[in-house]
């Protein structure tokens, strides 16, 4: 079986750590980890992706550990800048790990489609007319992708909303629920809303505006949940610079930094930046749109009428710390830049999943670790003694350091708590 516990990884060099990927993983046909090496893809083929090519744009992708997810070992690649997000998620996984690691589930993959009706002369009589032909409506949306009906997807229902009131006067939403099995679905929908369009049009005698998905996908939920026993949550001793933290110091610290982010907003777009930093780097090193998964997240934060957290901290009745997280998570495996980029594909295939869903909870497993982490050092040394001193590397290669000298800026810039680049030319200068 694939393990995600590989002792000294953070010390390997790059070579010694896809050597050690390998020799990891149980997969009959290893993923192509060459892809990782070149940035996945060429020039022209970029160009055949957007618009007004130029060039490319790499970022760093590392490879989080210890991840277990429903009882499975999981090697998680993460493409991001920001440091000290990877060594967090790694060793939270490894705390959770000691409490079973993460169970995680996912509803149907079902997304919404929205057809705005406007020019209705009576918003009620065209709403029950439309349910009226809701049958032959939902038959003829199933036809449309005869691929996807054939493994289990096509129309499952069909809402309609009201609205009196907007700047236009009232309008009517047509809502289509939509199951689009292992892809995100955003083609799927739409195509689905524009056939629909004109019968909608005839039933109601309006006009069907704006068609078009919602990226608030609150149909498609991915759930994860961890505990950690609590002695596991102590630390401090015999480490420079740090005082001993309890188990329990630590797990109240981590509940009332969530009670925060539970009741202000201010706190709570932190909070939920801090879980999209674990979330968002796993969905772009898959290919799939970080954007429509991060503004699924913040629309459903303030879904009760008020921007909270996405995920609960609390305690059980052994007294160990208990973490959940439930959001929006529209990901794909087929179709988009998952199926076309080569470092994409090496991403979906070092996870092993097999179906969207699977990634979906693979990927709301590492929000919550991503979580975790900014709690605990925020109820304890406070997030700038690790963040920055993984930054301090970043400061120093911007001052000019290479080679050995970047480590030896970095650490004494660490050492004196000042982390900025005109120390870290003084320093190298000075060595």
């Amino acid at each position: 079986m694939t393990t995600s516990r590989i002792s000294g990884f953070y010390n390997m060099t790059i070579e010694e750590r896809r050597a050690k990927i390998a020799d990891a993983l149980a997969a009959p046909t290893p993923p192509d980890l060459g892809a990782w090496t070149s940035g996945g893809i060429s020039a022209d083929a970029a160009d055949h992706m957007i618009e007004n090519v130029v060039g490319l744009h790499s970022l760093p992708l590392g490879i989080a550990l210890n991840f277990q997810v429903n009882g499975r070992d999981v090697l998680v690649p993460m493409t991001l800048e920001e440091p000290s997000v990877v060594a967090g998620a790694s060793f939270m996984a490894k705390l959770a790990r000691a409490g079973g690691g993460y169970q995680a589930t996912t509803t149907d993959p079902l997304m919404i489609g929205q057809m705005q009706v406007i020019n209705v002369t009576n918003l009620n009589e065209a709403k029950l007319k439309i349910y009226e032909k809701k049958a032959e409506l939902l038959e003829e949306a199933d036809s449309i992708d005869p691929i996807l009906k054939k493994f289990g997807g096509g129309a499952r229902d069909l809402e309609v909303r009201t609205f009196d009131n907007s700047p236009i006067g009232g309008f009517l939403v047509v809502h289509l629920i939509y199951d689009v099995h292992d892809a995100m679905g955003a083609n799927a929908v739409n195509t689905a809303c524009e056939r629909l369009a004109p019968k909608i049009e005839a039933i109601t005698g309006g006009k069907v505006h704006l068609r078009i998905l919602s990226n608030l996908a609150d149909r498609r939920i991915a759930r994860a949940r961890c505990t950690i026993p609590v002695k596991e949550l102590a630390f401090g001793k015999g480490e420079s610079g740090t005082r001993p933290y309890s188990g329990e110091e630590v797990r109240d610290g981590i509940i009332a930094a969530y009670a925060f982010a539970a009741v202000d907003p201010y706190r709570a777009a932190t909070h939920n930046k801090g879980i999209m930093n674990g979330v968002d780097s796993v969905v772009i090193a898959t290919g799939n749109d970080w954007r429509a998964i991060e503004a699924g997240a913040h629309a459903y934060a303030v879904k009760n009428g008020h921007y909270t957290s996405l995920s609960t901290w609390g305690k059980d009745s052994e007294g160990n710390l208990v973490g959940t997280l439930e959001m929006p998570m529209a990901v794909g495996i087929v179709g988009g830049a998952t199926k076309v980029h080569p470092a994409a594909q090496a991403a979906v295939k070092l996870m092993g999943v097999k179906t969207a869903n699977e990634l979906a909870e693979i990927i709301v497993s590492v929000g919550l670790a991503q979580n975790m982490a900014a709690l605990r050092a925020l109820a304890t040394e406070g997030i700038q003694r690790g963040h920055m001193s993984l930054h301090a590397r970043q400061v120093a290669i911007a001052a000019g350091a290479e080679g050995e000298m970047i480590e030896k800026v970095a650490a004494q810039m660490v050492a004196e708590k000042v982390v900025r680049i005109d120390r870290a030319e003084e320093i190298l200068k000075s060595l």
